[in-house]
């Protein structure tokens, strides 16, 4: 039982156990135009053609973010092909829930800037997808003043379908309630407390890179709305293709704390990989019954299973060596007086027939099987009840079968390749013997 419960442990490990991560949404908020490249105020230049995206994590009901983070393990990384954009105008204000809403009016490129959240795309307001924000907008249009050339009817009005829901009709942001802890950053301001980084209102760059910043709120932070869950936790704007790392602090809805990181290069035992924190998407095999599969993995690719998983002891020297199996599991292996508490007889039946008299061995063929086996046997009965076990030592088959002129055969088609053990009960007495099918 104990190494039962041990192989029950393993294969959950291998499989993977449900992660407090479900998703991760790369919304497209906007997409800029030549009027809004007309906007100066910041004394950078808001290309057209940049787009705006908003990172949300979708979360299991009831967990919420503590923390992103980098370590020596596990970098943050988040970079473009081409520069983000940052406005200036903003200071000290360098993550997402220090921005104030009363600055958009005169500055609105402002509401496009890159920027680090957890939960907030302003102090007062919660980051939601534009498709789930019903207050309309506070941003687009006539809601601003057109920018540094005064552009009448406002800027942000670029409906490019690309981005969805025009910014004058929904901005992604509804107002926020409850009371929050303090706020810790780290890694991404000089001595001077001023952000340096591609986030900061001093550097342009295109590539985020650390291994000991972080972003914390010690309540921790769920989505404005606690049944979807969604999270907003970055707002990058650029006209190159963008990619990131992550790793999360999470704290589960039982008031534990798990990490989640974006590769497995190197996990401790408190971390866990989640295929939604690296981006783009890396598609592959999440089968977990293939040799292929990884749990890095957040989408399946066409053909990408390709090696069936079949376990097994791969050690030549134990009585149970499974020529067949690929992958090795140790404690499956046995040897004479040593097989975990399990029958011998079953798992390694050759021994038990080198105990018995050749009268008592059936003589099988083909070996190695293909579809069906055949057997001689000893004795006047005209039926007998076959047995077959696998080299685990589990049964696998029972049927009875008819015996005519002392031969009996047995079809083998619902079993996979491996290792068997044949036992045969007939009236008289109990014949045995192992078997390969290819």
């Amino acid at each position: 039982m104990k190494h039962l419960t041990l192989l029950i442990v393993f294969l959950l490990l291998f499989t993977g156990v449900k992660a407090q991560i479900e998703n991760v949404v790369v919304e497209t908020y906007y997409v800029s135009d030549s009027l809004d490249a007309t906007d100066t105020t910041d004394g950078r230049v808001l290309e057209a053609g940049s787009k705006t995206y908003r990172v949300y994590l979708d979360l299991k009901t009831g967990s919420s973010i503590n923390k992103i983070y980098g370590d020596k393990n596990h970098k943050l990384k988040i970079s473009s092909s081409a520069n983000f954009y940052n406005n200036i105008n903003r200071p000290n204000a360098y993550f997402g829930y220090l921005i104030n809403k009363a600055w958009f009016p005169g500055n609105p490129t402002l509401s496009l800037d890159s920027w680090l959240s957890l939960g907030f795309a302003t102090k007062s307001h919660f980051g939601v997808l534009k498709t789930d924000d019903t207050d309309s907008s506070f941003i687009g249009g006539t809601k601003n003043g057109g920018g540094s050339s005064g552009v009448a009817g406002g800027l942000l009005i670029n409906a490019n379908p690309l981005a969805g829901i025009p910014l004058t009709s929904s901005d992604g942001m509804v107002p926020s309630s409850g009371a929050f802890t303090q706020w810790i950053d780290y890694g991404f301001k000089d001595l001077a407390n001023v952000d340096t980084s591609v986030f900061g209102s001093v550097n342009s760059g295109h590539t985020f890179e650390s291994d000991t910043a972080y972003l914390k709120q010690n309540s921790g932070v769920r989505g404005a709305d606690s049944t979807s869950n969604m999270v907003l936790v970055a707002q990058l704007t650029t006209k190159g293709a963008i990619s990131f790392e992550l790793n999360l602090e999470i704290r589960n809805s039982n008031g534990s704390i798990s990490k989640y990181v974006a590769n497995d290069d190197t996990l401790l035992a408190n971390e866990l990989v989640s295929p939604f924190l690296k981006y783009p998407l890396a598609c592959g095999c999440k089968d977990p019954n293939f040799l292929e599969y990884k749990n890095s993995y957040s989408c399946s690719f066409a053909d990408s299973c390709k090696t069936r998983i079949v376990y097994g002891c791969r050690d030549t020297m134990a009585c149970n060596y499974n020529p067949n199996a690929n992958y090795n599991i140790k404690f499956l292996c046995c040897y004479p007086g040593y097989c975990n508490d399990r029958d011998l007889s079953l798992v390694c039946p050759q021994i038990n027939n080198e105990r018995l008299s050749t009268t008592n061995k059936l003589i099988l063929y083909p070996n190695p099987a293909n579809e069906t086996i055949s057997f001689e046997i000893p004795s006047s009965s005209a039926e007998a009840s076959c047995v077959i076990y696998n080299s685990f030592g589990k049964e696998v088959m029972v049927k009875r079968i008819e015996i005519t002129s002392g031969i009996a055969k047995v079809d083998l088609k619902q079993l996979e390749k491996g290792f068997y053990f044949l036992r045969l009960f007939t009236e008289q007495k109990v014949l045995s013997q192992s078997f390969l099918k290819n």
